[in-house]
């Protein structure tokens, strides 16, 4: 079973780079030949797949038309690494955010939204400090070091957050409540010559919690539509906008749970990741072994490689540093189709949600890029 390519799709990483160059940046150019600007916002909409913008076109008739190319999120699919990888320019492989949750070596697994400690709960920011987790220059840090201001407009509840001192230090924060004024403060940045990043949420939310093309998730979705309408149509000349996403989702029908199935078990220290996407970390000398048994029992429900030949197939991008490697679960399995590995105890949230994401799957994989100027 074929693992799917991307190799003709740009990724997500070379969006803010390909800004900065058109900002005239010196050294940034993410190679997607964007136009010249006097200021420029990446908008990145949590959870809107490319697919499901296809599918819900009459719901977003706005970014639908503007949607003319598509960008591929790179593996995980999900949003640590993809808030990285625009935060970073880079692929999970160097940024280093491999996950909803992943092994830091002598601190236990990390759930990275939440900065705390996947097993128990506790506060992990004084062990893991975010700029130790992620220490590489934010593009935030670039932009500033070349003169142009760096804005973050997203809600005013991630403003303290590791995650956003991971990914986005550098940049003044401007915290909003509402869609209102995420449209209001991200057209007031883009007045001067600034490099905003705007985030919105919600859309991810409703997709966990009743499934993407829900009722409530295209609700959303329209929203989202007014959203980009309103920035667009108040763009002030020389301005630009490029709106992303950072994974797409699906809906997952088939659950088996690890925690029932002891040959899925069997010299396993500890799990990562999330439910269509996991780490696993084996006991010493037992890689070969676990890796063979997730083969067997998965079978063509996942795809499962140990570390090595997932990091020489490229799933965590063209290079993977010596920092990041040992966070790389062991044997790491993928999901295909609408198969989920989930943990009822130990992860009932995420056991119970409707959507999900995290694979290589094409409706995980392709986000749109859309495209606008004033």
């Amino acid at each position: 079973m074929d693992v799917p390519q991307y190799a003709d799709v740009p990724h997500l990483s070379q969006i803010v780079p390909s800004v900065l160059g058109s900002l005239g940046v010196p050294g940034e150019s993410g190679g997607l030949d964007l136009p010249e600007a006097h200021s420029a916002c990446v908008l990145l909409v949590d959870g809107l797949g490319r697919e499901l913008l296809s599918e819900h076109a009459a719901d977003a008739p706005v970014l639908a038309e503007l949607a003319a190319r598509q960008l591929r999120v790179g593996y995980p699919s999900t949003t640590a690494a993809g808030l990285a990888a625009v935060g970073t320019g880079l692929a999970s492989g160097e940024h280093g955010m491999v996950g909803y949750t992943f092994e830091m070596p002598g601190a236990g697994v990390l759930n990275a939204l939440r900065w705390r400690s996947h097993d128990d709960g506790s506060d992990l920011r004084g062990a893991l400090p975010p700029c130790d987790v992620q220490p590489l220059p934010t593009t935030f840090e670039r932009a500033a070091a070349a003169g142009i201001e760096a804005v973050v407009v997203s809600s005013a509840q991630f403003a303290n957050t590791a995650l956003t001192q991971a990914t986005q230090r550098g940049a003044r924060y401007a915290g909003v409540h509402a869609l209102g004024d995420l449209a209001a403060r991200t057209l007031a940045a883009l007045a001067s010559r600034t490099f905003c990043y705007a985030y919105h949420s919600e859309l991810d939310l409703m997709g966990h919690l009743y499934g993407p093309g829900s009722a409530a998730w295209r609700m959303q979705l329209r929203h989202v539509d007014r959203l980009v309408e309103s920035i667009v149509e108040g763009l002030p000349p020389g301005a630009l906008l490029a709106v992303v996403a950072d994974h797409g989702m699906v809906t997952v029908e088939e659950k088996l749970n690890l925690e029932d199935t002891p040959e899925l078990l069997e010299g396993v220290r500890a799990f990562g990741g999330e439910v269509r996407a996991r780490h696993v970390y084996t006991e010493p000398g037992a890689t070969a072994d676990v890796a063979a048994a997730w083969r067997s029992v998965l079978g063509s429900r996942a795809w499962v490689l140990p570390r090595d030949e997932a990091i020489e197939a490229g799933w965590f991008g063209p290079s993977v540093s010596d920092r990041v490697r040992p966070r790389i679960g062991d044997v790491v399995a993928a999901a295909t189709g609408t198969f989920g590995m989930v943990r009822e105890l130990a992860e009932a949230v995420e056991t119970n949600l409707v959507g999900q994401h995290g694979s290589l799957t094409s409706a995980e994989q392709l986000v749109p890029l859309a495209i606008a100027q004033g």
